[in-house]
């Protein structure tokens, strides 16, 4: 049979960027194994070592996760194709649904009638809707690229209490898509950033800043005080976090995602639905999705999904319409296409499932795996400056640029050799075990990856991490190249 592999943003760099691939099988399995025959490096980050698919990658058939229609051994027929959704990360349909209680219903000022006429109009929203909005409390975690959104359409649609998290600082690189901060907000608090322009919208509401980073210690007191939370998060951690916290107090998780021109929107809410764990019961291993600072993302792109997500934050608070619990919603910018998946609760889910088994927060860095373990032997660093030092000695030395191609372009690594991290493991045998080699990424984090994996791959020689990466060697050596 021939099958069509449609392949996402965040595996592209395994299968030489090819977006789609023809392969031949006769089920699920087959047909994924062919593109691991000829993608050899995406192997470890589809299948585990017994040959059972990684949980982290979903894989979809006609619309289907075929977790439920036969796994693996799922039947194929000729021109079938298979989407694979890896983390990167029903419906009410009567107002009576809304989590907010009649009896919290807040009454409208006449400010309130002529703020929100277009509202009152509705039917679907009405006097009591614009009541429930006003009633409700909801905290947004994170207020960058999906958090700006988020909070700048719930502050104008009347949310009465809009709780902020985050601990960042505003960076001129945020700037891009972050568009709730300004040029004078430059290395301000994000949570004041985000604050003083909310209140411009609407200094009605009451606004509630965590200039904090969410953790395992805080998360259930902080996410305890709302009804909703919008997950505005980039990383992996802070995601099953949150996850887990609104599942263990029994509120929803409205989630939004994005990478480069890809997005994805959901609800996870345990108590109607699946939660993310059901959909990713685990993360991909670190180094395997870049976050945006490193993969890059376009500015509008977190527009859409944030806008997406506080469309379903509304839904919520008043009730009716058909939101997106047990759906999966995947936006393509780049093709302007939109992709509906369904979501099916896990039985087996240690979160949500028929046994729970996880009844507490957990140490999300190590789950994500990004604690060290004790096993693991540290990474050898290289500052720039001792790298300069070193190669002005004319020390053999081996440079290993494993940024992305488009990432080059902005400047190349004089002398350095590039292959991009999806292809390090098959070309190996290009370095020489005698000579050390650095690997150099952006900020110095895709390097430490690339390091262990070559290492678990059984390479010997020594090899070492360009502290900080290109941007510390554009800031403490060659300062005409530009940080990005």
């Amino acid at each position: 049979m021939s099958v069509t592999l449609q392949i996402p943003t965040a595996l592209r760099s395994f299968t030489d960027r090819q977006t789609e691939i023809t392969v031949e099988g006769r089920t699920a399995g087959e047909a994924i194994l062919a593109l691991a025959q000829r993608y050899p490096d995406i192997r470890t980050h589809l299948f585990e070592a017994d040959g059972k698919l990684r949980a982290f990658i979903n894989v979809y058939l006609n619309g289907k996760n075929i977790r439920h229609t036969g796994g693996l051994d799922a039947p194929l027929h000729d021109g079938a194709a298979l989407t694979l959704v890896p983390a990167i990360a029903g419906g009410s349909e009567n107002p009576s649904d809304s989590l907010i209680a009649p009896s919290r219903l807040a009454p409208l000022s006449e400010n309130d009638l002529k703020r929100y006429s277009r509202h009152l109009i509705l039917p679907e929203v009405g006097i009591e809707g614009q009541q429930r909005l006003k009633a409700a409390k909801v905290l947004i975690v994170g207020t960058g690229g999906l958090g700006a959104p988020l909070a700048l359409y719930l502050a104008a649609a009347g949310v009465g209490v809009l709780g902020l998290v985050d601990f960042d600082k505003v960076e001129a690189s945020n700037l891009q898509r972050q568009i709730i901060h300004s040029t004078r907000d430059i290395d301000r608090p994000k949570t004041a950033s985000a604050r003083d322009r909310v209140l411009g919208i609407n200094p009605d509401i009451k606004v509630i800043t965590h200039n904090t980073r969410l953790t395992s210690e805080n998360a259930l007191e902080i996410l305890g005080q709302y009804d909703i939370v919008a997950d505005g998060t980039d990383n992996f951690p802070t995601r099953y976090l949150v996850n887990d916290a609104c599942a263990l107090l029994g509120i929803p998780a409205v989630y939004g995602s994005i990478f480069q021109f890809e997005g994805q929107a959901s609800v996870f809410y345990a108590k109607k639905g699946p939660c993310y764990r059901c959909l990713y019961p685990a993360p991909p291993p670190p180094g395997l999705v870049p976050s945006c600072g490193e993969g890059g993302v376009l500015g509008v792109l977190p527009g859409v999904i944030g806008s997406i997500q506080a469309n379903e934050v509304i839904k919520l608070i008043v009730g009716g319409g058909s939101s997106l619990i047990g759906r999966l919603l995947l936006f393509d910018a780049w093709r302007m296409t939109f992709r509906e998946l369904s979501l099916e609760k896990e039985p087996d889910c240690p979160l949500c499932g028929q046994h729970p088994s996880l009844r507490k927060l957990v140490d999300y860095e190590q789950f994500c795996g990004l604690s060290q373990t004790q096993e693991e032997a540290p990474v050898e660093e290289i500052t720039a400056t001792e790298l300069k030092a070193r190669l002005d000695k004319g020390d053999l030395i081996q440079l290993i640029d494993v940024r992305e191609p488009h990432e080059s372009v902005v400047f190349k690594f004089k002398d350095a050799k590039a292959i991009p991290f999806g292809q390090l493991v098959r070309r190996m045998d290009e370095f020489n075990p005698k000579n050390d080699t650095v690997f150099i990424c952006k900020v110095g984090q895709r390097s430490i990856y690339a390091i262990r994996a070559l290492r678990n791959a059984g390479y010997a020689g020594r090899m070492l991490n360009l502290k900080d990466g290109s941007n510390a060697w554009a800031e403490q050596v060659d300062t005409h190249l530009p940080r990005y």
